[in-house]
């Protein structure tokens, strides 16, 4: 086949089309922040925080310069330091545990459920010793973890919950909004993410305005009035110009989350009896689709065939965070981690966006058919 008999490829995530449909409208209100000057917390920082914190369902939101920043910031709101430990799932990117560590504290890391992909509960409860003071879960992928399990054991136990969800904006538990479970809610707004900026940011939602008012401190410099500086503080803001791509993507974010959600229940017809373990979704839960994670045992395999078929795939991701160098000393419960081991060896992230068509779908399921038929003609 010649290049120019090469199907168009199937991106794992198209970027370009969202935000050519959105240009105009974003360009628009990055005119009003060009206009006033006001780069550096102006006005649509506090429209933006406003509008998010009504999306998630708090009180306070406080705009970060990316998820990381807020992972860290609640952390420290919570005066977490060293000496002390933070449970976390194994088989998130490594942001959430370096937060941990940047705090001087020990990221815990402990393994997760077979349905959902999640930290287990039960895990977590093995996990927690006398140095423990908080737990983060994950919502990975845009399914929420198990949060009123996780909630039953921090008020057991005495420990605060940051939520990190950053893949999880609208997601829910019987119509309650990931970050709202917890003291903080953590989100990213990395370009790729379901709500993303033109860049990095980032923001913690809450519904206790002390904390809130301390991530404001540390994001800050530690100051409130310029050049008084009341605690040791960062620079850790928000910009404007995202604030106003992040206003301007607030209007259309449930309707690409329904189409997330659509094209979800397309994969599922279209891979129903492959060889492919589809992901589960709980019926409390609404599953918001950030990423559409599959396993396979020929995971490699198959993604090198996808990609002989123009059609990318991704790994979220490729080891526990026990392997990372960091963490090589972390605990972990159980011990090395038996199923995010055995998860990282097989799953693959599917191409996921809105603007994902039924017929781009049924190639990757066709694709994916034909290599379970080359793999069965192989092996014989």
């Amino acid at each position: 086949m010649s290049l120019s008999e090469q199907p168009a490829t199937i991106p794992l995530v198209d970027l370009v089309t969202q935000s050519r449909n959105i240009k105009e409208e974003v360009l628009a209100r990055m005119s009003e922040v060009i206009d006033s000057a006001g780069y550096i917390l102006g006005k649509q920082v506090a429209e933006f925080e406003e509008a998010f914190a009504t999306y998630c369902q708090v009180d306070h939101c406080v705009g970060l310069a990316n998820g990381t920043d807020a992972l860290h910031l609640a952390l420290r709101a919570l005066e977490i330091g060293p000496g002390d430990e933070v449970i976390t799932a194994g088989n998130s990117f490594a942001a959430t545990a370096l937060a941990i560590h940047y705090c001087g504290a020990k990221a815990v890391l402990v393994d997760v459920c077979e349905d959902d992909f999640n930290i287990d509960p039960e895990a977590i409860e093995l996990a927690i010793s006398s140095r423990t003071k908080a737990i983060i879960p994950v919502h990975l992928y845009g399914q929420p973890a198990k949060m009123r399990q996780i909630a039953e054991i921090a008020r057991q136990h005495g420990l605060r919950i940051v939520e990190d969800a950053a893949q999880a904006h609208g997601a829910e538990i019987d119509g309650k909004r990931c970050g709202s479970f917890g003291d903080i809610g953590c989100f990213s707004f990395y370009p790729g993410k379901n709500l993303g900026a033109f860049g990095d940011g980032g923001a913690a939602v809450t519904n206790d305005p002390e904390l809130a008012q301390r991530m404001r401190l540390l994001r800050n410099y530690g100051q409130v009035v310029k050049n008084r500086h009341d605690i040791l503080g960062f620079n850790c803001r928000l910009d404007s110009i995202q604030a106003a791509v992040l206003l301007t993507k607030m209007k259309y974010i449930e309707e690409w989350t329904e189409r997330r959600r659509e094209v979800a229940q397309w994969y599922r017809e279209a891979l129903s009896g492959s060889e492919l373990l589809l992901p589960g979704q709980r019926e409390d839960a609404r599953h918001v689709y950030h990423l559409y994670v599959v396993r396979h045992p020929l995971r490699d395999q198959l993604i090198q065939f996808l990609a002989d078929r123009n059609i990318q795939c991704g790994i979220h991701y490729p080891h526990p965070l026990s392997r990372a160098q960091p963490f090589e000393n972390s605990p972990t419960f159980p011990e090395h981690l038996p199923r995010c081991t055995t998860f990282a060896e097989q799953i693959i992230s599917l191409p996921m966006y809105p603007e994902m068509t039924r017929a781009q779908v049924d190639r990757v399921a066709a694709g994916i058919r034909e290599f379970s038929s080359v793999a069965q003609v192989a092996a014989t």
